[in-house]
């Protein structure tokens, strides 16, 4: 006989030796009286029960029955019951071993149930703790399937990344297929393959699938590797938002380091720019004359120290806004105000150019540092200025527009071709046309943007070859912000 049969057979023996011991006791050596002796089969069937399980107590309690009636019930040595009584008895005895039997292995199932269910809390708190120590995605993707096979003692682990397109496995060979974990990334709940001993668990964050688990070896409940999917997809967006948080703080602390040293550059620029224009400008109203030749080139040598003050100060605001090193001073204003300090500003460059200004006069007003929109306009005015001939008008004006002020400077210069309309607030960008025809540094729509933005504004152009652009910005009005005005 085979020894499996063997081992099954062997808790119904010992089932049937301790039915004969007691029958023995009470028999040869104790003098009992008949519910003892049921009793104590009961309590014996309860045992084995719980020992057993519900089977091995169902046969244990038909022996027990039959042994009950030969041996207690009279007449004593058959199976025969004379006394009608005797048989509701035997009855009420088995039915009683079998419903304590039932009750008895639906408490050890039930126990062995929760037992099995706190060790995979504990598992699974364990799997939580080895989840938290990474904050390197590659890391912890390469680590998952490894973590899960020590934690849970399974045969192997797979993880697929749906974004990466990419699969990370455990040490152990696996079998599980790419396609059917491409297809469990798409389902709602885990699938259990008992056949193939295979578990296919999707990753989700909410609604939004990010890859699938697989595992091989002892299945675990439905519960647990739901709870497994949603550790994995918790971990990789703690990993991935740390790796982020990582590079904005490495970013941020670049703009910082190019601001400190850009502002140390402009200071060491300055001071020797500051020395060449005041000698120049010494010389060029000194009361000895001055030979033509020499007049034009101190003439020259001012107007490029001014230039190259300019491109200092552009190069040293800009790192400044990249890094958020600037406040804001936010106040309710008038947005005719901040047009007429800018075109007060821009006089001496704009000279004889006819400026167009259209200002309802029921414009709310705007919550704003004035200083920095001014500088926007100011911007946005030199721009058009230096673009659109000398004998044609430039135009300002301003509608509002929901809870945003819109404002808009108009040229009549060349235009923009339409492929570069999105590269014209890049860093140090200058059209290709005109970047020879137009001095300029290429940081003055980028630093008007920065500021829009830090306004909580938007800064944007439209234009046609030709037929000249306009710029326009939005500001937030001051009553939109509860300001009274």
């Amino acid at each position: 006989m085979p020894r499996r049969v063997i081992f099954r057979l062997l808790p119904f023996a010992a089932a049937l030796v301790v039915v004969l011991v007691i029958v023995f006791l009470y028999r040869r050596v104790l003098s009992v009286n008949q519910t003892t002796v049921a009793l104590t089969l009961l309590l014996a069937i309860l045992v084995i029960s719980t020992i057993w399980g519900l089977a091995v107590a169902t046969f244990m309690s038909l022996v027990a029955m039959l042994a009950f009636n030969f041996f207690f019930l009279p007449p004593v040595g058959t199976l025969t019951i004379a006394d009608p009584q005797n048989w509701v008895a035997l009855g009420a005895f088995l039915v009683t071993a079998l419903i304590a039997s039932q009750l008895s292995t639906r408490a050890r199932r039930e126990a062995e149930e929760s037992k099995r269910r706190r060790r995979e809390v504990e598992r699974l708190y364990g799997f939580s703790q080895q989840l938290l120590v990474s904050g390197n995605v590659i890391a912890l993707l390469n680590a998952v399937p490894n973590h899960i096979v020590e934690t849970f003692g399974v045969g192997a682990a797979a993880l697929y990344l749906d974004y990466k397109d990419k699969f990370y496995h455990s040490g152990a060979a696996t079998r599980f297929s790419q396609e059917e974990m491409r297809r469990a990334t798409l389902r709602e709940e885990p699938l259990l393959d008992r056949e193939r001993s295979l578990s296919f668990v999707p990753v989700h964050m909410g609604r939004r699938p990010l890859g699938s688990l697989a595992i091989s070896g002892p299945l675990l409940s439905r519960e647990t590797l739901e709870a497994l999917g949603t550790l994995i997809a918790i971990a990789f967006e703690r990993a991935r938002a740390m790796e982020e948080l990582g590079k904005t703080e490495a970013a941020r602390e670049g703009e910082r380091l190019k601001s400190a040293l850009l502002d140390s550059v402009t200071h060491d620029f300055r001071t020797p720019l500051t020395s060449i224009k005041a000698s120049v400008t010494s010389l060029l109203s000194s009361k000895d004359p001055l030979k033509a030749e020499q007049n034009e080139l101190l003439t020259v040598i001012n107007e490029e120290c001014d230039r190259l003050n300019k491109l200092v100060g552009d190069a040293a605001e800009m790192a400044r806004l990249d890094a958020g090193e600037f406040e804001l001073h936010l106040e309710a204003n008038s947005i005719a105000a901040i047009v007429s300090a800018a075109l007060q500003y821009c006089k001496l460059a704009l000279g004889s150019r006819p400026v167009r200004v259209d200002l309802p006069d029921d414009l709310p007003l705007v919550r704003v540092d004035f200083d920095r929109v001014r500088d926007v306009l100011v911007r946005l005015i030199e721009n058009a200025n230096a673009y659109t001939p000398a004998d044609r008008p430039i135009s300002i004006s301003a509608e509002l527009k929901g809870a945003f002020l819109t404002t808009y400077v108009a040229d009549q210069g060349p235009g923009i071709d339409e492929m570069e309309l999105a590269l014209v607030f890049d860093k140090f960008y200058r059209g290709r046309n005109q970047r020879y025809l137009v001095q300029g540094t290429g940081m003055g729509l980028p630093i008007a943007k920065a500021i829009i933005e830090a306004h909580g504004g938007t800064i944007g152009v439209t234009s046609q070859l030709g037929q000249g652009s306009v710029f326009w910005f939005t500001l937030p009005i001051a009553a939109a912000r509860g300001d009274s005005r």
